[in-house]
Protein backbone atom coordinates (compact mmCIF):
# COMPACT_ATOMS: atom_id res chain seq x y z
CA UNK A 1 0.00 0.00 0.00
CA UNK A 2 0.89 3.68 -0.74
CA UNK A 3 0.51 7.00 -0.32
CA UNK A 4 -0.61 9.14 -2.73
CA UNK A 5 -0.77 12.77 -3.23
CA UNK A 6 -3.62 13.77 -6.22
CA UNK A 7 -3.67 17.46 -7.30
CA UNK A 8 -6.83 18.60 -9.55
CA UNK A 9 -6.28 22.07 -11.09
CA UNK A 10 -9.62 24.42 -11.77
CA UNK A 11 -10.09 22.67 -15.93
CA UNK A 12 -10.29 19.45 -13.45
CA UNK A 13 -13.24 20.40 -11.37
CA UNK A 14 -14.69 23.13 -13.35
CA UNK A 15 -18.07 21.45 -13.20
CA UNK A 16 -19.95 19.17 -11.00
CA UNK A 17 -19.71 16.42 -13.69
CA UNK A 18 -16.51 16.69 -14.13
CA UNK A 19 -15.92 16.92 -9.93
CA UNK A 20 -18.22 13.51 -10.01
CA UNK A 21 -15.18 12.09 -12.95
CA UNK A 22 -12.17 13.21 -10.15
CA UNK A 23 -14.21 11.18 -7.79
CA UNK A 24 -14.27 8.30 -9.43
CA UNK A 25 -10.53 8.43 -10.32
CA UNK A 26 -9.75 8.46 -6.79
CA UNK A 27 -12.11 5.41 -5.83
CA UNK A 28 -10.25 3.77 -8.52
CA UNK A 29 -6.93 5.04 -6.79
CA UNK A 30 -8.23 3.83 -3.53
CA UNK A 31 -9.24 0.38 -5.01
CA UNK A 32 -6.08 -0.33 -6.18
CA UNK A 33 -5.16 -0.10 -1.92
CA UNK A 34 -3.72 3.55 -1.76
CA UNK A 35 -4.49 6.05 0.49
CA UNK A 36 -5.24 9.09 -1.22
CA UNK A 37 -4.87 12.89 0.32
CA UNK A 38 -5.98 14.93 -2.46
CA UNK A 39 -4.93 19.28 -3.04
CA UNK A 40 -7.97 20.80 -5.22
CA UNK A 41 -7.88 24.00 -7.00
CA UNK A 42 -10.90 26.41 -7.36
CA UNK A 43 -13.30 25.87 -10.10
CA UNK A 44 -12.20 26.94 -13.34
CA UNK A 45 -12.36 30.78 -13.71
CA UNK A 46 -13.79 31.24 -10.43
CA UNK A 47 -10.42 32.74 -9.17
CA UNK A 48 -10.91 35.53 -12.15
CA UNK A 49 -14.48 35.98 -11.15
CA UNK A 50 -13.46 36.86 -7.87
CA UNK A 51 -10.50 38.96 -8.99
CA UNK A 52 -12.47 41.15 -11.39
CA UNK A 53 -14.79 41.76 -8.81
CA UNK A 54 -12.13 43.11 -6.14
CA UNK A 55 -10.79 45.16 -8.83
CA UNK A 56 -14.26 46.83 -9.63
CA UNK A 57 -13.76 48.05 -5.77
CA UNK A 58 -9.83 48.91 -6.42
CA UNK A 59 -7.08 48.62 -9.20
CA UNK A 60 -4.98 47.74 -6.78
CA UNK A 61 -6.90 45.80 -3.82
CA UNK A 62 -5.62 45.69 -0.23
CA UNK A 63 -3.53 42.38 -0.11
CA UNK A 64 -4.63 40.83 3.04
CA UNK A 65 -8.01 41.56 2.02
CA UNK A 66 -7.68 40.05 -1.45
CA UNK A 67 -6.00 36.54 -0.10
CA UNK A 68 -9.06 36.98 2.00
CA UNK A 69 -11.46 36.86 -0.90
CA UNK A 70 -9.41 34.53 -3.53
CA UNK A 71 -9.18 31.56 -0.89
CA UNK A 72 -13.34 31.62 -1.31
CA UNK A 73 -12.87 29.64 -4.53
CA UNK A 74 -10.99 26.44 -3.16
CA UNK A 75 -13.61 25.94 -0.48
CA UNK A 76 -16.46 25.82 -2.52
CA UNK A 77 -14.26 22.92 -4.41
CA UNK A 78 -13.14 21.08 -1.90
CA UNK A 79 -16.51 20.83 -0.24
CA UNK A 80 -18.30 19.63 -3.70
CA UNK A 81 -15.73 16.99 -3.91
CA UNK A 82 -16.17 15.69 -0.67
CA UNK A 83 -20.04 15.31 -1.37
CA UNK A 84 -19.65 13.55 -4.21
CA UNK A 85 -16.80 11.25 -2.87
CA UNK A 86 -19.34 10.74 0.47
CA UNK A 87 -22.49 10.06 -2.43
CA UNK A 88 -20.66 7.32 -4.32
CA UNK A 89 -19.90 5.71 -0.37
CA UNK A 90 -15.99 6.34 0.07
CA UNK A 91 -15.38 8.60 3.33
CA UNK A 92 -13.96 11.84 2.57
CA UNK A 93 -13.30 14.57 4.81
CA UNK A 94 -12.37 18.49 3.29
CA UNK A 95 -10.29 20.57 4.82
CA UNK A 96 -9.47 24.24 4.32
CA UNK A 97 -5.08 24.95 4.69
CA UNK A 98 -5.57 26.23 7.70
CA UNK A 99 -7.65 23.07 9.21
CA UNK A 100 -5.00 21.18 7.39
CA UNK A 101 -2.24 22.84 9.11
CA UNK A 102 -0.65 24.46 6.37
CA UNK A 103 1.55 27.29 7.70
CA UNK A 104 3.34 30.39 5.58
CA UNK A 105 4.97 33.55 5.94
CA UNK A 106 2.90 36.80 5.51
CA UNK A 107 3.44 37.75 2.09
CA UNK A 108 0.16 38.11 1.00
CA UNK A 109 -0.52 37.33 -2.53
CA UNK A 110 2.59 35.31 -3.09
CA UNK A 111 2.89 33.44 0.55
CA UNK A 112 5.60 30.52 0.69
CA UNK A 113 4.88 27.74 2.90
CA UNK A 114 7.20 26.79 5.76
CA UNK A 115 5.94 24.19 7.07
CA UNK A 116 2.54 21.62 7.57
CA UNK A 117 1.73 20.09 10.97
CA UNK A 118 0.06 16.81 9.25
CA UNK A 119 -1.26 15.51 12.74
CA UNK A 120 -5.00 15.52 11.71
CA UNK A 121 -4.21 15.01 8.03
CA UNK A 122 -2.55 11.55 9.61
CA UNK A 123 -5.58 11.07 11.68
CA UNK A 124 -8.10 11.13 9.44
CA UNK A 125 -5.85 9.09 6.96
CA UNK A 126 -5.67 6.58 9.29
CA UNK A 127 -9.41 6.43 9.87
CA UNK A 128 -9.86 5.20 6.24
CA UNK A 129 -10.87 8.70 5.10
CA UNK A 130 -10.11 10.42 1.83
CA UNK A 131 -8.49 13.87 3.16
CA UNK A 132 -9.36 16.63 0.34
CA UNK A 133 -7.07 19.91 1.02
CA UNK A 134 -7.78 23.62 -0.04
CA UNK A 135 -4.60 24.32 -2.68
CA UNK A 136 -3.55 27.91 -3.37
CA UNK A 137 -3.85 28.77 0.83
CA UNK A 138 -2.45 28.82 4.20
CA UNK A 139 -2.14 30.85 6.92
CA UNK A 140 0.36 33.04 8.51
CA UNK A 141 1.65 33.00 12.42
CA UNK A 142 -0.91 35.69 13.17
CA UNK A 143 -3.91 33.72 11.35
CA UNK A 144 -4.61 35.32 8.72
CA UNK A 145 -5.31 33.62 5.35
CA UNK A 146 -2.35 34.15 2.74
CA UNK A 147 -2.44 32.67 -0.92
CA UNK A 148 0.48 31.35 -2.44
CA UNK A 149 0.22 32.72 -5.79
CA UNK A 150 -0.87 31.27 -9.43
CA UNK A 151 -0.66 27.60 -10.02
CA UNK A 152 -0.29 27.59 -5.94
CA UNK A 153 -2.25 24.39 -5.47
CA UNK A 154 0.88 22.60 -7.36
CA UNK A 155 2.85 23.82 -4.20
CA UNK A 156 0.19 22.78 -2.09
CA UNK A 157 0.44 19.51 -3.36
CA UNK A 158 4.14 18.98 -3.27
CA UNK A 159 3.97 20.04 0.20
CA UNK A 160 1.53 18.01 1.45
CA UNK A 161 3.64 15.31 -0.13
CA UNK A 162 7.20 16.00 1.71
CA UNK A 163 5.37 16.41 4.62
CA UNK A 164 3.37 13.26 5.10
CA UNK A 165 6.73 11.39 2.81
CA UNK A 166 3.78 10.29 0.29
CA UNK A 167 5.05 7.44 -2.23
CA UNK A 168 4.41 9.80 -5.30
CA UNK A 169 2.20 13.25 -5.92
CA UNK A 170 0.26 13.41 -8.80
CA UNK A 171 -0.38 16.58 -10.68
CA UNK A 172 -3.91 16.34 -12.81
CA UNK A 173 -4.42 18.94 -15.18
CA UNK A 174 -5.97 19.31 -18.59
CA UNK A 175 -2.87 17.73 -20.41
CA UNK A 176 -1.69 14.58 -20.77
CA UNK A 177 1.77 15.05 -19.36
CA UNK A 178 4.92 17.35 -20.41
CA UNK A 179 5.19 18.15 -23.78
CA UNK A 180 8.55 19.27 -25.70
CA UNK A 181 6.71 22.85 -26.00
CA UNK A 182 3.39 24.05 -26.14
CA UNK A 183 1.39 22.50 -28.16
CA UNK A 184 -1.06 25.02 -28.99
CA UNK A 185 1.90 27.04 -30.38
CA UNK A 186 4.44 24.45 -31.88
CA UNK A 187 3.29 21.67 -34.30
CA UNK A 188 4.78 18.48 -33.92
CA UNK A 189 5.52 18.44 -30.53
CA UNK A 190 6.04 15.34 -28.04
CA UNK A 191 5.41 13.78 -24.77
CA UNK A 192 8.09 13.08 -22.95
CA UNK A 193 8.39 9.84 -20.58
CA UNK A 194 10.76 11.53 -17.67
CA UNK A 195 12.19 15.12 -17.22
CA UNK A 196 14.93 16.19 -14.57
CA UNK A 197 13.93 17.89 -11.37
CA UNK A 198 16.47 20.67 -13.14
CA UNK A 199 15.15 20.99 -16.44
CA UNK A 200 11.61 21.13 -15.44
CA UNK A 201 12.93 23.46 -12.72
CA UNK A 202 14.13 25.84 -16.20
CA UNK A 203 11.30 24.88 -18.49
CA UNK A 204 8.52 26.28 -15.86
CA UNK A 205 10.32 29.33 -15.19
CA UNK A 206 10.44 30.26 -18.24
CA UNK A 207 7.12 30.34 -18.65
CA UNK A 208 5.82 26.27 -19.21
CA UNK A 209 2.40 26.67 -17.65
CA UNK A 210 1.79 22.57 -17.09
CA UNK A 211 3.59 22.94 -13.46
CA UNK A 212 4.57 26.18 -11.12
CA UNK A 213 8.10 26.78 -10.60
CA UNK A 214 7.71 27.27 -7.08
CA UNK A 215 6.21 23.52 -6.86
CA UNK A 216 9.40 22.03 -9.17
CA UNK A 217 11.59 23.69 -6.47
CA UNK A 218 9.96 22.66 -3.71
CA UNK A 219 9.81 18.85 -4.89
CA UNK A 220 13.47 18.53 -6.12
CA UNK A 221 14.80 20.21 -2.88
CA UNK A 222 12.65 17.54 -0.73
CA UNK A 223 13.13 14.35 -3.93
CA UNK A 224 9.31 14.04 -3.54
CA UNK A 225 8.60 12.12 -7.04
CA UNK A 226 6.33 14.07 -9.22
CA UNK A 227 4.07 12.60 -12.39
CA UNK A 228 1.73 14.64 -14.55
CA UNK A 229 -1.20 12.96 -15.29
CA UNK A 230 -4.93 14.09 -17.93
CA UNK A 231 -8.08 14.04 -15.51
CA UNK A 232 -9.10 13.55 -19.13
CA UNK A 233 -7.92 10.10 -20.29
CA UNK A 234 -5.82 7.62 -18.96
CA UNK A 235 -2.38 7.61 -19.58
CA UNK A 236 1.63 7.54 -17.57
CA UNK A 237 1.95 10.97 -18.00
CA UNK A 238 5.27 12.69 -17.78
CA UNK A 239 7.63 11.37 -14.22
CA UNK A 240 9.50 14.19 -12.99
CA UNK A 241 12.82 13.02 -10.95
CA UNK A 242 16.51 12.97 -10.29
CA UNK A 243 18.09 11.10 -13.16
CA UNK A 244 15.60 10.15 -15.89
CA UNK A 245 16.56 6.80 -17.28
CA UNK A 246 16.84 8.39 -21.03
CA UNK A 247 18.69 11.84 -20.44
CA UNK A 248 18.22 14.30 -23.20
CA UNK A 249 20.43 17.00 -24.95
CA UNK A 250 17.78 19.51 -25.81
CA UNK A 251 14.51 18.71 -23.16
CA UNK A 252 12.01 21.21 -24.53
CA UNK A 253 11.33 24.72 -25.46
CA UNK A 254 9.42 27.25 -23.41
CA UNK A 255 7.50 30.27 -24.51
CA UNK A 256 7.02 33.20 -22.04
CA UNK A 257 4.59 35.65 -23.98
CA UNK A 258 2.59 39.10 -24.14
CA UNK A 259 5.26 40.62 -22.25
CA UNK A 260 5.87 44.71 -22.67
CA UNK A 261 9.13 46.43 -23.56
CA UNK A 262 9.38 49.31 -21.42
CA UNK A 263 11.45 52.47 -21.89
CA UNK A 264 11.81 54.16 -18.49
CA UNK A 265 13.49 58.21 -18.16
CA UNK A 266 14.28 60.17 -15.41
CA UNK A 267 14.43 57.52 -12.73
CA UNK A 268 16.59 57.82 -9.86
CA UNK A 269 18.98 55.76 -9.25
CA UNK A 270 17.40 53.74 -6.38
CA UNK A 271 14.40 53.59 -8.43
CA UNK A 272 16.55 52.38 -11.06
CA UNK A 273 18.29 49.55 -8.90
CA UNK A 274 14.92 48.29 -8.15
CA UNK A 275 13.67 47.49 -11.08
CA UNK A 276 17.02 45.90 -12.32
CA UNK A 277 16.28 43.68 -9.33
CA UNK A 278 12.95 42.89 -10.86
CA UNK A 279 12.63 42.60 -14.45
CA UNK A 280 14.72 42.06 -17.20
CA UNK A 281 17.22 44.87 -18.56
CA UNK A 282 17.67 45.28 -22.59
CA UNK A 283 18.68 48.49 -23.26
CA UNK A 284 20.60 51.43 -20.83
CA UNK A 285 21.49 55.02 -22.36
CA UNK A 286 22.32 57.97 -20.40
CA UNK A 287 18.81 58.85 -18.51
CA UNK A 288 16.93 56.40 -20.53
CA UNK A 289 16.50 52.53 -20.05
CA UNK A 290 14.24 49.56 -21.05
CA UNK A 291 12.97 46.77 -19.44
CA UNK A 292 11.10 43.83 -20.41
CA UNK A 293 7.76 43.59 -18.32
CA UNK A 294 4.45 41.36 -17.83
CA UNK A 295 1.64 43.03 -19.87
CA UNK A 296 -0.06 42.65 -16.28
CA UNK A 297 2.52 44.16 -14.18
CA UNK A 298 2.82 47.18 -16.55
CA UNK A 299 -0.10 49.08 -15.26
CA UNK A 300 0.91 48.78 -11.49
CA UNK A 301 4.40 50.69 -12.79
CA UNK A 302 2.61 52.98 -14.86
CA UNK A 303 0.26 53.85 -11.67
CA UNK A 304 3.90 53.94 -9.12
CA UNK A 305 5.83 55.95 -12.30
CA UNK A 306 3.13 58.00 -14.11
CA UNK A 307 4.44 59.18 -17.38
CA UNK A 308 8.15 57.88 -16.81
CA UNK A 309 7.30 55.27 -17.85
CA UNK A 310 5.69 54.11 -21.53
CA UNK A 311 4.95 51.07 -23.45
CA UNK A 312 6.93 50.27 -26.37
CA UNK A 313 6.27 47.31 -28.22
CA UNK A 314 5.07 43.21 -27.07
CA UNK A 315 7.66 40.97 -26.99
CA UNK A 316 7.88 37.32 -26.45
CA UNK A 317 10.77 35.05 -24.88
CA UNK A 318 11.70 31.59 -25.86
CA UNK A 319 13.84 29.43 -24.01
CA UNK A 320 15.69 26.01 -24.73
CA UNK A 321 16.20 23.82 -21.79
CA UNK A 322 18.70 20.58 -21.63
CA UNK A 323 22.14 19.74 -21.23
CA UNK A 324 23.63 20.93 -24.09
CA UNK A 325 21.74 23.84 -25.28
CA UNK A 326 24.39 26.83 -23.89
CA UNK A 327 26.63 26.34 -26.77
CA UNK A 328 23.59 26.79 -28.94
CA UNK A 329 23.04 30.15 -28.67
CA UNK A 330 24.95 31.49 -31.66
CA UNK A 331 23.28 28.95 -33.85
CA UNK A 332 19.67 29.45 -32.68
CA UNK A 333 19.52 33.43 -33.50
CA UNK A 334 21.11 32.63 -36.59
CA UNK A 335 18.72 30.58 -37.61
CA UNK A 336 16.02 32.96 -36.88
CA UNK A 337 18.17 36.09 -38.62
CA UNK A 338 18.03 33.88 -41.37
CA UNK A 339 14.21 34.07 -41.59
CA UNK A 340 14.05 37.86 -41.30
CA UNK A 341 12.94 37.50 -37.14
CA UNK A 342 15.08 40.25 -34.86
CA UNK A 343 16.35 39.13 -31.95
CA UNK A 344 16.44 41.57 -29.27
CA UNK A 345 18.80 39.90 -27.15
CA UNK A 346 19.92 36.06 -26.31
CA UNK A 347 20.90 35.39 -22.71
CA UNK A 348 22.82 31.41 -21.94
CA UNK A 349 22.35 30.01 -18.35
CA UNK A 350 23.27 26.94 -16.90
CA UNK A 351 21.12 24.60 -19.05
CA UNK A 352 19.12 27.16 -20.99
CA UNK A 353 19.50 29.81 -23.86
CA UNK A 354 16.65 32.02 -24.05
CA UNK A 355 16.23 34.67 -27.09
CA UNK A 356 14.09 37.90 -27.33
CA UNK A 357 11.67 38.28 -30.09
CA UNK A 358 8.60 40.47 -31.38
CA UNK A 359 6.03 39.30 -29.95
CA UNK A 360 4.68 38.86 -34.05
CA UNK A 361 7.38 36.31 -34.56
CA UNK A 362 6.44 34.45 -31.86
CA UNK A 363 4.86 31.39 -33.70
CA UNK A 364 7.33 31.60 -36.90
CA UNK A 365 10.29 31.68 -34.22
CA UNK A 366 9.09 28.47 -31.96
CA UNK A 367 8.77 26.71 -34.85
CA UNK A 368 11.94 27.34 -36.32
CA UNK A 369 13.67 26.65 -32.79
CA UNK A 370 11.42 23.92 -32.12
CA UNK A 371 12.25 21.64 -35.25
CA UNK A 372 15.72 22.54 -35.26
CA UNK A 373 16.98 21.88 -31.80
CA UNK A 374 14.56 20.53 -30.18
CA UNK A 375 13.25 17.36 -32.67
CA UNK A 376 16.33 17.10 -34.52
CA UNK A 377 18.17 16.47 -31.18
CA UNK A 378 16.05 14.27 -29.78
CA UNK A 379 15.79 12.38 -32.70
CA UNK A 380 19.74 11.97 -32.61
CA UNK A 381 19.60 11.00 -29.16
CA UNK A 382 17.45 7.97 -30.05
CA UNK A 383 19.33 7.12 -33.22
CA UNK A 384 22.64 6.99 -30.58
CA UNK A 385 19.99 5.03 -27.48
CA UNK A 386 19.77 2.34 -30.14
CA UNK A 387 22.99 2.27 -31.32
CA UNK A 388 24.30 1.58 -27.90
CA UNK A 389 21.66 -1.08 -27.37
Amino acid sequence: MALIVQKYGGTSVGSVERIQSVSERIISTLQQGHDVVVAVSAMAGETNRLLHLANQISEVPEPRELDMLLSAGEQVSIALLAMSLNQKGIKAISLTADQAGIHTNNSFNDATIKHIETNLITQWVDKGYVVIVAGFQGRDDQGNITTLGRGGSDTTAVALAAALDADECQIFTDVDGVYTSDPRFVSNTRRLEEVSFSDMHALAKSGAKVLQEHSVAHAWNSSVALRVLSSFEDGEGTLICENPKQPLAVTGLALKQDLSLVECENISSEEQAELYKQYRMLNERCDCFQIVVPKATFLQLKLAFNTKIRNISSLSILTLVGDNVEGMAESACNQLLANDIDVHQYDIEPKSVSVIVNQADLHRAAEILHKTFVITEQSQDNDLLVAVS
